[in-house]
């Protein structure tokens, strides 16, 4: 069936707005300026980075709520609901459900950005892969699922692909100028952050889905309550002294006076941080629509293309050099995404009769509604 332009329009922006979500992110990273101590240093303050991304969420709650007004409207017909299933009242559920989820949102996140600023932008994209990894595991531990063949074919294929990343991230640096410790320790750090990731999820399965809450409004209380708690960390954070492991002249853990001293001496780094912000609301609000026009599988097949999009504009700017074993380790992550999800691959073996097996009771994998 043939796409309308409303679905081809909501396809597009959710590739152009994820690609810019990553994408900015490491320019941020990239960007001198000069600090409260008047050197001229690159913005490395992933924590307080973290904290900007939880505005960027709390910004779909407001895309909820004005789209809210809008149904209730006196033109409220002409209107289709893509945020609740009714479309007149918010579903009641206690905010409290959204502390915890927020908790993993924040860590996960903050592990993240801490290893972007180590590693290069396309490897932090593929190896966000990891995550259907845990939440498998995790969902047979903590949700009683039962995985089919096709689901660990998926796993232990998704695995071989990120360890084909972290190896083409080695050779990388090893040709490069880069700091190969730094490149693994940036690499481990974004994989880890997938195992509080797929906490995440499977907490917002058990707990937060019984209560049906649309999307945009779950990331935006994610986001407030994300926001809150990591801004208030940032105080304690200003004192706690790491020693080498800063990347301030403090040596502390975070110095978000001096990020906000950074963003006064540079109008550049307020355009990419307010650009990050701006397309992680975006890209959420076109992740639910295109979930809800077209379909999970395809949002997840954008995804993938949006990794593309990465790493041909990494390459473009070069951010980094081209190593053959990336696009193998990004094919071999498809491939095992598409065997876990059964779709494309099992699905054409199954109508050619290559492969006999019933898809009744086939559980979908855990999805995510954030960034």
């Amino acid at each position: 069936m043939a796409w309308t332009t409303k679905q081809m329009i909501l396809a597009f922006v959710m590739v152009l707005t994820g690609s810019i979500n990553t994408l900015s992110a490491k320019w941020v990273d990239l960007i001198k300026s000069v600090n409260r101590f008047g050197n001229y240093e690159l913005f490395n303050h992933p924590f307080f980075q973290a904290d900007t991304m939880f505005v960027g969420e709390m910004l779909c709650m407001v895309t909820f709520y004005v789209q809210l007004a809008l149904i209730r409207g006196p033109k409220s017909r002409r209107y289709s609901s893509e945020l609740m299933p009714d479309s007149h009242k918010v579903p009641e559920f206690p905010r409290r459900i959204f502390f915890l989820p927020a908790m993993c949102d924040m860590t996960a996140t903050s592990l993240m950005y801490l290893g972007l600023t180590l590693t290069y932008a396309s490897s932090f994209q593929m190896l966000r892969g990891a995550v259907i990894v845990f939440t498998g595991l995790l969902s047979v531990a903590f949700l009683g699922r039962t995985l089919r063949y096709f689901h660990w074919i998926g796993i232990c294929t998704i695995i071989v692909g990120l360890v084909i990343v972290g190896l083409s991230d080695f050779k990388s640096a090893s040709e490069e100028v880069w700091d190969i410790n730094g490149i693994i320790t940036g690499d481990l750090l974004i994989v880890t952050a997938q195992v509080v990731t797929a906490t995440q999820m499977v907490i917002e399965e058990k707990y937060v889905t019984k209560y049906n809450v649309p999307a945009l409004l779950a990331v935006g209380w994610e986001g407030t309550f994300g926001f809150t708690v990591l801004s208030l960390l940032l105080i304690p954070m200003y004192f706690l002294y790491v020693g080498k492991f800063s990347g301030n002249d403090r040596g502390v853990l975070e110095d978000a006076i001096d990020a906000f001293v950074q963003l006064g001496n540079s109008g550049l780094l307020v355009f990419a941080l307010m650009l990050n912000i701006i397309s992680i609301a975006f890209f959420n609000f076109a992740g639910v629509s295109v979930t809800k026009e077209l379909s999970a599988t395809t949002r997840m097949v954008l995804d993938s293309v949006r990794t593309l999009v990465i790493w041909a504009f990494s390459l473009a700017v070069q951010w980094q050099q081209f190593q053959y074993l990336q696009p193998i380790g990004f094919l071999v992550l498809m491939l095992g995404m598409m065997l876990y999800n059964d779709v494309l691959i099992l699905p054409f073996l199954r109508r050619r009769g290559i492969v006999r097996d019933s898809t009744i009771d086939i559980q979908p994998a855990t999805g995510h509604y954030d960034e």
